[in-house]
């Protein structure tokens, strides 16, 4: 909106010329949507903890430590959605296609994962939504997001899949481009729901895999990036980053609270609207297959927890302690804090090597 107002008076007033650059108003909405955490989280933190009483159900087979938390309230991403719908929106282009899209995605899979809390707290138990419900929903609001993405995108772009590694290969799945990129947006989303499951886990891989697709973000919208880099350049995308910043600045507003010992937990009014963000972002910007990679702690969470249900019905047997892959180390022993950093170094690690496929051509 500020670019929007200001940057045509630039020839007035100098220095709203800034307001040109994307570096500038990347910066811009960090520091808004930190301020608007700072400011308001203890606020919905003690409106929370007074409307919810009990807090968030803890599941009844989890690690014996989980019941301590018992009373921390949840529904700490409507905090999270807030901050960085409201930074994206100062800070962003208006007329900015690509960000009306992720925007779209965001409240969508915020409000689903606000509805599945809410039925958690008002029943009492770790159930919520019914899963077809959510799972409908969820693909409903991917698929509009998809053709959207569709009509916005140029040719060849428009349907067709990025090959990492390789500067010219883009694999043209016609129609076939919508369920693949709601498959993606869906499965980001649910990824990085079940890795929630700990104090400060999801949101810090989360902030770095937003940094990593702010960078690719900005690279793929700068045709002159794009071609010394070799990656397909799409044109508008580069405003992505915009809220990508907009969502490491509430990130790391919500981390604040978010450390151990938790004082509120994101739910799945955070995590899945967070992930489902992340997942368009990455459909946009033809950086499908690399977020498996810089998202590969998430992939991890899910693939334990498919291993473990598909192992468990097939011998009746668990491969692991208990899924997903974080409670297996809590019940091997490991201390929260421990299995929480470990994860963050994993994490760090993935986010190298996906942006290491950005010059590998």
């Amino acid at each position: 909106m500020l670019y929007n107002l200001l940057f045509p008076l630039a020839d007035v007033v100098s220095p709203f010329n800034l307001f040109r650059y994307l570096t500038f108003r990347t910066g811009g909405a960090v520091l808004t949507a930190l301020v608007i955490s700072f400011v308001f989280f203890p606020r919905l933190i003690a409106w929370l903890k007074h409307k919810q009483g009990e807090g968030q159900p803890i599941r009844a087979d989890g690690p014996e430590t989980h019941f301590k938390k018992k009373g921390t309230p949840t529904m700490g991403g409507l905090m999270i959605m807030i901050a960085m719908s409201v930074s994206t929106l100062l800070w962003m282009d208006l007329t900015n296609a690509y960000t009306w899209i992720v925007l779209f995605v965001t409240v969508g899979y915020g409000l689903i994962g606000f509805g599945d809390d809410y039925q958690k707290l008002t029943r009492r138990n770790t159930k919520g939504l019914s899963g077809r419900f959510r799972l409908t929903a969820e693909i409903a609001i991917a698929l509009a997001a998809a053709l959207a993405v569709t009509i916005v995108a140029t040719p060849p772009l428009a349907t067709g899949l990025a090959v990492p590694f390789f500067k010219d290969v883009i694999v043209q799945l016609g129609w076939f481009f919508l369920p693949m990129a709601a498959f993606v947006i869906v499965g980001a989303s649910n990824s990085v729901n079940l890795t929630d499951g700990l104090d400060g886990l999801a949101i810090v891989p989360t902030m770095i895999a937003a940094g990593c697709f702010g960078l690719i973000a900005y690279l793929s919208g700068n045709i002159n990036f794009a071609n010394y880099l070799q990656i397909h350049h799409v044109p508008g995308s580069g405003e992505l980053a915009v809220f990508c910043g907009a969502l490491v600045g509430a990130g790391l507003g919500f981390l604040w609270f978010n450390a151990p010992p938790a004082m509120v937990f994101m739910g799945d009014t955070g995590s899945l609207s967070l992930g489902g963000a992340l997942g368009t972002i990455a459909v946009i910007t033809k950086h499908e297959i690399v977020l498996a990679i810089i998202g590969g702690l998430f992939v991890l969470e899910t693939v334990s927890v498919i291993v473990q249900v598909t192992s468990f019905k097939l011998t009746g047997k668990r491969v692991f302690r208990m899924a997903p892959l974080h409670h297996h180390f809590e019940k091997k022993g490991w201390a929260e804090p421990t299995v929480v950093i470990r994860f963050w170094i994993i994490a760090s690690i993935l986010a190298l090597v996906g942006l290491s496929t950005l010059k590998l051509r």
